[in-house]
C-alpha cells in the first residue's frame, strides 16, 4: 500500500484510469464550483469498474481533481460504501442500528457468519460475498434489515438466509 502524503506525485492518469472514467470525472467536475466537491462522484465512478479503489487509482483521481491524495483518502474512508480493499462480487451490508439490534440483528449476523464461514470484514474463499456491518439502512420499521448489492431486504429471518444467498449465485 502506498503512503499517502500531501505531496502530489505526478502519475500517468491515462495508464491507470480508463478514458470513460476520466471523461466522467471531468463531467462531474464541470458541475461543481470546487474540485473537492466532485470527490465522491469520482470515487464511485472508478469503483464501478472493479468493485474497489486501489492506491494508484486514488492518486490518479486526486490528480484529476487537483487535490491531495490524503484529502481524497479522507473522503474515501469517511464513506462506508467506498471500498479501499478488494471485496466479493456481492457485498452484504448488515444493519447494526439500535432498531435492527432490538429486532435480532446480532443473531442474524451470527447466522450469516456461520453460513458463509467468514467474519465481518472478510470475503468468502470463492470471492462471492463480503460481509460488512453498516450503521443504518433507513429501513427501521422492517428490521432486521440488510442490503446486498443495493437491494434492501427487511424482516429477514435466519431460515431465509440460504435462499437469499442463492438468489445472488
Amino acid at each position: 500500500m502506498m503512503i499517502l502524503t500531501d505531496k502530489k506525485p505526478r502519475v500517468n492518469v491515462e495508464g491507470i484510469l480508463t478514458h470513460e472514467e476520466i471523461h466522467e470525472i471531468q463531467h462531474h467536475l464541470s458541475h461543481y464550483p470546487y474540485p473537492r466537491a466532485a470527490s465522491l462522484d469520482a470515487l464511485k465512478c472508478v469503483q464501478r469498474r472493479n468493485g474497489w479503489v486501489d492506491d494508484a487509482q486514488l492518486h490518479a483521481i486526486a490528480q484529476l481533481l487537483t487535490i491531495s491524495a490524503a484529502d481524497l483518502e479522507g473522503v474515501a474512508t469517511f464513506y462506508n460504501r467506498i471500498y479501499r480493499q478488494p471485496v466479493g462480487r456481492h457485498v452484504i451490508l448488515l444493519c447494526d442500528s439500535i432498531a435492527c439490534f432490538l429486532m435480532g440483528a446480532e443473531t442474524l449476523a451470527e447466522a450469516f457468519q456461520r453460513e458463509l464461514g467468514i467474519q465481518y470484514g472478510q470475503t468468502t474463499a470463492d470471492g462471492r460475498f463480503t460481509l460488512l456491518p453498516i450503521c443504518c439502512l433507513g429501513n427501521c420499521d422492517k428490521g432486521p434489515t440488510l442490503m446486498i448489492d443495493g437491494d434492501t431486504h427487511g424482516l429477514v429471518e435466519i431460515s431465509s438466509i440460504p435462499q437469499l444467498l442463492e438468489a445472488y449465485a
